[in-house]
């Protein structure tokens, strides 16, 4: 079914007004499924004509694009996408910012703590005396990285745990905001062993502060770059700072599709947006901005590499962590994060008279406005 997009927004308009607890019928759920894939072809026909446009577009071995110098594109994306996956260890549980694309937007004061002395690897939680007995049981992965929320918030915490998986071998990345750190603790972590640090820019606005520290982390750690959901905020602000950005000599910019939950969502209200194989939801303009993001540094010749995060991205990465981990054939844990999709935010690409499906067919008998058997 290639349903009509008057059709589809007609539907979609009574779908959004439906009771949290009705769950569509068999045929509606048709109608739904076959809206999502219009919109989603029409985006996957717009991004295509953009990638084609970007003469020095690469691949990781046909698992996520790229563009810029190969040798320099992250060994903790390597990690997530050919490795054994990409542990996760969560240690704080508090944020010194709020930006409106986090995640946890609006609950920040209310995430759990991962327990006093504690560390949380793989979902149990361990002292860190456990370590090595777990590096004793366990198949080391060929990557860890530190998430969860702002390591700078208690970062000397964080020096022991790092040296134990760095003399072990094991590929460490840490996430952060980037405006707490300083030279002490940059150099600190450099000499405990950390591999590589991804500054969130996008979360300081760019802020001259920030970049400052990216130049610093270069004379202590091997891998330093900006990993940032693509908003346009993001892109006019790294522009506006282009090239003192790049003449910190950073590796790598990975431009993350911004892809929403229940926390933050509304404050992307009002923007097109499209569902990706029925997972993520994301503004149309994410990927679109990072597509012209890499079109521009392709162009330029920067020294780096800027790597396309996105949706298909993040499927791939699902993919490969559960064949790694032995699951049965296609299992993966890519998934939409709403319990109930909500059908409201797709309004206004259906009212975008700017906006067309690629091919439209009329709605088949049984499924039109009064036709429709419950």
């Amino acid at each position: 079914m290639k349903i009509s997009k008057k059709d589809a927004l007609m539907w979609f308009e009574f779908f959004s007004i439906l009771p949290e607890d009705e769950e569509p019928m068999t045929k509606q759920k048709e109608i739904i499924y076959s809206t999502f894939a219009q919109i989603e072809a029409a985006i996957e026909h717009r991004n295509n004509i953009l990638m084609s446009e970007i003469k020095g577009l690469k691949t990781l071995k046909n698992r996520t694009y790229f563009v810029g110098n190969e040798n320099k594109f992250p060994k903790g994306c390597c990690s997530c996408l050919l490795g054994t996956g990409l542990g996760a260890i969560r240690k704080t549980n508090k944020c010194n910012i709020e930006c409106k694309f986090c995640y946890n937007y609006g609950e920040l004061n209310d995430i759990p703590p991962i327990g006093e002395g504690m560390w949380e690897i793989g979902g149990t939680k361990f002292y860190e005396k456990d370590i090595d007995l777990l590096l004793s049981i366990h198949k080391k992965p060929t990557g860890v990285a530190y998430v969860y929320l702002e390591p700078f918030m208690e970062i000397e915490k964080y020096y022991s745990v790092i040296k134990k998986f760095s003399d072990a071998g094991i590929h460490q990345h840490l996430y952060t905001n980037g405006t707490l750190a300083t030279e002490e603790t940059l150099k600190a972590l450099g000499e405990a062993g950390l591999n590589e640090i991804r500054f969130n820019l996008g979360a300081s606005k760019c802020s001259d502060k920030v970049i400052e520290n990216i130049k610093i982390a270069k004379k202590y750690i091997e891998n330093v770059g900006i990993e940032t959901p693509m908003t346009p905020e993001f892109f006019k602000a790294f522009f506006e700072k282009k090239q003192a950005i790049l003449d910190t000599k950073l590796d790598f910019i990975n431009c993350a599709e911004l892809h929403l939950n229940a926390n933050n969502i509304n404050n992307y209200y009002g923007e097109n947006m499209y569902i990706s194989r029925l997972g993520y939801i994301s503004p149309i303009w994410s990927r679109e901005l990072t597509l012209k993001f890499m079109k521009i540094a392709d162009e330029e010749k920067w020294d780096l590499a800027v790597h396309d995060c996105s949706n298909n991205t993040k499927f791939v990465r699902d993919l490969n962590l559960s064949s790694k981990e032995g699951k049965w054939f296609g299992a993966s844990n890519y998934g939409c994060e709403f319990s109930k999709i909500p059908y409201e935010v797709f309004l206004p690409i259906l009212r975008d008279d700017n906006f067309k499906f690629l091919n439209e067919e009329e709605l088949p008998e049984g499924y039109k406005p009064g036709e429709l058997i419950f």
